[in-house]
């Protein structure tokens, strides 16, 4: 990959380093560069046209560390560091990304119709909870059958452990994980393994602690316009063009350094940008024209997200969809809190997310107050992310639990197989594949004043949630401070030996394969598959292969039958009907063995939640 000099930071060049900053308001930037032991060495810069600052230190090699002096005053850190090996307050290191020898020349990232994600957070996906701690887990990945891995964010955050989304430094890959080069090799070994890599990246704000990108750009943020973490950044600003540039460079970084394949774009929704040409679309054509992808989370269901800039839209290959989550959630544990009280998890509405790729395309939302979405039937189903686990869906409930915490296994069985199986993006969060005991919860290690104030927010957030509106049910919600928090987040993979868990992993490894070996489950349109809900209260997924048509017979809850006689959308290919490939109540999978298909009568009898896979 040909590797250009970004806007800000420090760069090895032939002559030396390179320093480059913007400082909008400053009078005097110094360089303050400290190589080993030595007294540090003040590099003066100058102001170019650009209203950058930069100077070049002859004597500078990689390893040096250094911070800026502003107007004779204070020393701060590089807000376009790419290493901060002490902290977020401490000294940014300078960062030669040549010295890594890479061995995926060879890499081609598998197409979008290929995609199966699993999304993983570096500290809690392995016991060491770092970079180089993972590779050793990618070979179950790949087993697995996904075709790419998701990493929670990586920019430098406050203290040891963070979900991520409180990073202060866009380049710097996190101290508590490893090493610039340990990212490298991660990124390396998942090539080599087969696995795309994609990085969720935040570019709608920047966290509370070790920030200080106000000190180089005061009013960078426009009180003026809020979004869920205070003022918006100022990208539409003509006199914050280097903010723009700043985040706009950043895909590009991790993608020419780190060959990072893809993007997910954190709560696009909120970077608010009123110019001509929206950032979002600039952010997405930088990356196809690095040959990168783009996944946008953005909840408004709106279909000019995922449509080509050249017919009106922002861009983005994909975006999660997270109204199938929803459903499923609401039909398992009729739950209705927060966002969940917009869904009925009834059969009507899972078939209708299943035919659209979200539910709401226009409908008045009661927690939106007002309507919702856009028709989205003439995009491909590939460019819908599904799952019925993420970080947030985990994450921001008050306790952590998983899906399968609160549902019975044969439900988890069968939404399992529904979600690896369905024409859309399959997305897995680490553990679900077995059913993980452990939590995810929401964990943070700032300062103790901020950290007070994190946790007291934390258990504020549930005050309107039946389940919690007790001093002592709030008492139960983990405090975000604590270590155990942390800890008790982290897989334990000793599990994937317990005979029940292997087998919910062996119902996974089946339908994966299955998908990866038959095409007619990754359409590239919408004109060879078929959803209904059938009269007995059964959903329906007909799928048209080349040589076998495929039938999907789930119900979610259990407890209905009738004939598939009458039913168009279960007319078999041919004379000779329909055989079952397998189910998810076979004991195969840790079920009873029974199956709701009676071939002879052509007929099926839900006892209990399961998928049925038919073949014709």
């Amino acid at each position: 990959m040909k590797r250009d000099l970004l806007p800000q930071g420090a760069e090895i060049v032939t002559e030396g380093v390179r320093y480059r900053v913007w400082a909008r308001e400053a009078r005097q930037v110094e360089a303050l560069v400290w190589t080993g032991d030595e007294p540090p060495r003040t590099v003066p810069l100058v102001l170019d046209a650009s209203g950058y600052w930069h100077g070049l230190d002859h004597e500078g090699q990689a390893g040096d560390r250094y911070k800026y002096r502003l107007n004779g005053g204070s020393e701060y850190p590089d807000p376009a560091s790419r290493y901060q090996p002490d902290g977020v307050h401490g000294r940014s290191a300078v960062i030669d990304p040549r010295q890594f020898q890479w061995h995926d020349f060879e890499w081609t990232p598998p197409p979008p119709r290929e995609l199966v994600i699993y999304e993983l957070h570096v500290g809690t996906f392995t016991p060491e909870g770092t970079f180089l701690a993972a590779i050793d887990r990618l070979e179950h990945v790949r087993e697995l059958g996904a075709t790419a891995i998701e990493i929670m964010p990586v920019g430098d955050f406050a203290g040891e452990r963070n979900w991520g989304y409180d990073g202060v430094y866009l380049y710097a890959p996190a101290h508590a994980y490893g090493h610039p080069d340990d990212l490298r090799g991660l990124v390396d070994a998942a090539h080599e393994a087969g696995l795309a890599v994609i990085l969720d990246v935040v570019y709608n704000h920047l966290g509370p602690d070790g920030n200080y990108l106000g000190v180089y750009a005061p009013g960078y943020i426009d009180e003026e316009r809020k979004t869920p973490w205070g003022g918006a950044l100022r990208f539409d600003d003509p006199g914050y063009r280097p903010l723009r540039a700043l985040f706009v460079a950043n895909p590009l970084y991790w993608r020419d350094e780190f060959h990072i394949d893809g993007f997910r774009l954190d709560a696009a929704h909120a970077i608010i940008d009123e110019s001509p040409r929206h950032i979002l679309e600039e952010i997405n054509v930088a990356i196809h024209e690095h040959g990168g992808v783009s996944i946008a989370e953005d909840a408004r269901n709106d279909s000019r997200l995922i449509l080509p800039v050249e017919e009106n839209g922002v861009g983005f290959d994909a975006v999660w969809a997270d109204d199938f989550h929803h459903a499923l959630r609401v039909a398992n544990t009729g739950e209705k809190d927060g966002y969940l009280g917009d869904f009925t998890g009834t059969l009507p509405e899972i078939i209708e997310t299943l035919r659209n790729g979200w539910y709401y395309r226009g409908q008045y939302s009661a927690s939106k107050k007002g309507n919702r979405g856009s028709q989205c039937r003439h995009i491909p189903p590939r460019k819908f992310v599904h799952c019925i686990s993420n970080h947030d869906q985990v994450g921001n409930r008050a306790l952590g639990e998983r899906l399968n915490h609160s549902i019975s296994r044969e439900a988890y069985l069968a939404v399992s197989a529904l979600l690896c199986l369905t024409p859309y993006t399959p997305m897995f969060f680490m553990g679900q594949e077995w059913a993980a005991s452990t939590p995810f919860l929401f964990f943070t290690n700032h300062n103790e004043e901020l950290g007070k104030l994190v946790t007291k927010g934390r258990r504020g957030e549930f005050k309107d949630f039946a389940a919690f509106n007790t001093p002592d049910a709030v008492a139960r919600i983990p405090d975000p401070q604590a270590v155990k928090t942390y800890t008790d987040s982290k897989l334990v993979w000793d599990e994937i030996r317990d005979e029940k868990k292997s087998l919910t992993l062996e119902l996974y490894r089946r339908c994966l394969a299955l998908r990866r070996e038959e095409q007619a489950f990754r359409p590239a349109s919408r004109e060879t598959w078929y959803v209904e809900a059938l009269e007995m209260g059964v959903g329906a997924l007909r799928f048209k292969g080349t040589a076998s048509d495929w039938l999907l017979l789930f119900d979610l809850v259990g407890g209905h039958s009738g004939s598939l006689a009458d039913e168009w959308i279960c007319k078999p290919r041919g004379p000779g009907g329909w055989a079952v490939e397998f189910s998810t109540s076979e004991k195969q999978f840790g079920g009873t063995g029974a199956c709701a298909f009676e071939s002879a009568a052509n007929q099926v009898r839900f006892s209990e939640p399961e998928l049925v896979v038919l073949r014709s």
